[in-house]
């Protein structure tokens, strides 16, 4: 089975519109304003699939665009400004950022409340916790992922090849609350295949293109490739995928898989935030 990103993202999104359109019946409206600095080309694409998607779920969206190089205080003073503006709901700030500029620093300046991303220390330590916050939008959506070929998750040996704050660490946590068995693998694990190779559940987030080759994958596995790699032109995952297809249960496609729902679960975390801050 391959599982397809695309349509699930699409029908999550058509939630989200429906409920913004009962919101907007009582003349209110959930808004989100991203950041955007400089012209790191993945980034601009990536923004301007965020607005578009946004429109179409009748969520109101700005794009501030700043030139590479905008000093810090003048980012900090527009989230400032953001913070206090009781018609947005939720603030993003794309990474990666330039390098004269704190990443902690913008992320900790962002309203815990309005943190869309869920990388505020707040969030991360309500996920960690298992008290209600925001989760981060690529694990989210791959949680989504996996739960469309199983509901029930119990028991299930849950492996993550990477530690990354973005997703390893956070998906971890998620799959933790499913009542899995997880095990996070990194650089100085020792026998990554073997390892891999234990999981009803793989997830694939390190950045190396198609290192998981189908014989680390155990038969009827379900695996999540997060990874977005060019290789000759084409964008390629950390799974080599033709070697793996038969071999898993289910598996998503790059690109095409877990791509789509991030942009999907970040407008799913713009609801939740304004429907939080208007309870």
């Amino acid at each position: 089975m391959i599982i397809d990103g695309k349509k699930i993202s699409k029908d999550l999104v058509e939630k989200v519109k429906d409920e913004v359109s009962k919101i907007k019946k009582n003349g209110k409206s959930p808004g989100l304003s991203v950041i955007l600095i400089g012209d790191y080309a993945p980034s601009q694409i990536y923004v301007k699939n965020k607005e578009k998607l946004a429109k179409e779920a009748g969520i109101n969206s700005e794009v501030i665009r700043y030139p590479k190089e905008i000093s810090e205080k003048e980012v900090l003073k527009k989230i400032d400004e953001l913070n206090d503006n009781s018609e947005i709901s939720g603030i993003l700030v794309q990474l990666p950022l330039p390098s004269h500029i704190n990443k902690e620093k913008i992320i900790n300046a962002i309203k815990p409340s309005k943190d869309v991303d869920g990388f505020h220390p707040m969030n991360v330590g309500g996920l960690a916790s298992g008290t209600t916050s925001i989760v981060p939008c690529t694990p989210l959506g791959c949680l989504f992922l996996i739960k469309s070929v199983e509901k029930n998750l119990e028991g299930k040996n849950a492996v993550i090849l990477g530690r990354s704050n973005l997703n390893g660490k956070p998906m971890a946590q998620l799959l933790l609350k499913e009542n899995c068995t997880v095990t996070i693998l990194h650089s100085k694990t020792k026998d990554l295949k073997t390892e891999c190779k234990r999981a009803d559940i793989l997830i694939a987030a390190v950045g190396v293109k198609e290192m998981v080759k189908g014989d680390w994958i155990k038969k009827d596995a379900i695996v999540i490739d997060v990874g977005i790699n060019k290789d000759n032109g084409k964008i390629v995952g950390d799974v080599d995928f033709e070697s793996s297809k038969n071999i898993a249960k289910a598996i998503t496609p790059v690109p095409g898989g877990v791509g789509p729902m991030t942009i999907a679960c970040l407008l799913k975390n713009t609801l939740e935030c304004f429907k939080k801050s208007n309870s």
